[in-house]
């Protein structure tokens, strides 16, 4: 008997708007859900399996070798090499960003052909990754085989008598490094702006007409309102900025193929599991990119969260 109470009891909730919102729910959400795991989660175990395996990519005769794998990540200058080149584009990242917020800032400003200069500086984003990485393989070397010190910026710094430089020496990693970091920055810029701009935008214009009253300058306009203001759109742009930085692989390697000291930690994971044929070791490449983000990420969430939270602790304080 309690199990029809029971029965007719869910039938009955069935059929009432909270029954029905319920199971609508669960209709539309089994099919997301399936393809999550299967495409993102059961990889996701089988790649931190994998890393603790030594295997080929047909995953015949697996053999496990436990945290060889990280011990080589970590202790082999090949890989280690990796490691120093991200550093690269982890500062090209904070200038890019420091960059774009004054960008950003000017455009918000009441200037003529502002307009003009978004779509200029955003342009760039909207282009195909491969042939902005081919416009400036053309412009730092001519060709796409070898070093030549033929590029088109060595031809403009020929008129003004200036000698031809060999961007991608490989005595030089760093100055090839730079360049690379350059070619980023040119690209993804236009995409921080944008997101600054409307963070800025969308301030309440009362905030600025009464720092105004207050006779503040355009540094304490920004310091007090626009930063505090956009906090969680800055916070979101570092994230994305020092992931960006960490896992960047089309440009090197369509524009050097990691040669020259240009190899990324992505492009040695890829030369790894593809050439070298060992995806334990690629697999352990990526757990620890997978690791390195999360922390990243874990630190930039926890010093933003400390700095919101001075307001809250000082009003608990002054009422008390």
């Amino acid at each position: 008997m309690k199990r029809k109470k029971n029965s007719q009891g869910l039938l009955y909730w069935m059929k009432t708007y909270d029954g029905q919102k319920f199971y609508t729910s669960i209709i539309f959400l089994i099919i997301p859900v399936a393809l999550l795991v299967m495409f993102t989660f059961i990889p996701a175990v089988n790649m931190v399996t994998y890393s603790f395996q030594d295997r080929d990519q047909f995953g015949i005769n697996p053999e496990f070798v436990g945290f060889k794998n990280y011990v080589t990540i970590f202790t082999d200058p090949d890989y280690l090499i990796t490691f120093k080149n991200s550093l690269y584009y982890l500062v090209g990242s904070f200038v890019q960003q420091a960059l774009a917020l004054l960008l950003a800032s000017i455009l918000c400003a009441k200037i003529r052909a502002k307009g003009l200069f978004k779509g200029v500086l955003f342009f760039p984003y909207l282009m195909n990754g491969v042939a902005v990485s081919i416009i400036f393989q053309r412009f730092f070397m001519k060709g796409q085989r070898g070093l030549s010190p033929e590029g088109t910026l060595n031809s403009v710094l020929g008129l003004f008598g200036i000698d031809p430089v060999m961007w991608f020496d490989p005595t030089r990693p760093a100055l090839a490094n730079c360049c690379l970091v350059f070619v980023s920055l040119w690209r993804y810029i236009g995409f921080d702006i944008i997101m600054y701009i409307g963070a800025i935008q969308s301030i309440n214009p009362d905030l600025y007409e009464a720092s105004d009253l207050d006779g503040a300058n355009p540094w304490q306009r920004f310091r007090y309102i626009v930063f505090p203001s956009i906090k969680p759109i800055i916070s979101l742009q570092l994230i994305l900025a020092v992931k960006g930085a960490i896992s960047v692989f089309e440009i090197p390697y369509i524009i050097t193929a990691g040669n020259y000291g240009t190899s990324t930690f992505v492009i040695k994971t890829i030369e790894t599991a593809f050439k070298k044929k060992s995806v334990g070791l690629a697999s352990a490449m990526a757990v620890v990119l997978l690791i390195i983000i999360i922390i990243v990420t874990l630190i930039q969430k926890y010093f933003f969260r400390e700095s919101d939270d001075e307001p809250r602790k000082s009003r608990r304080k002054g009422a008390n």
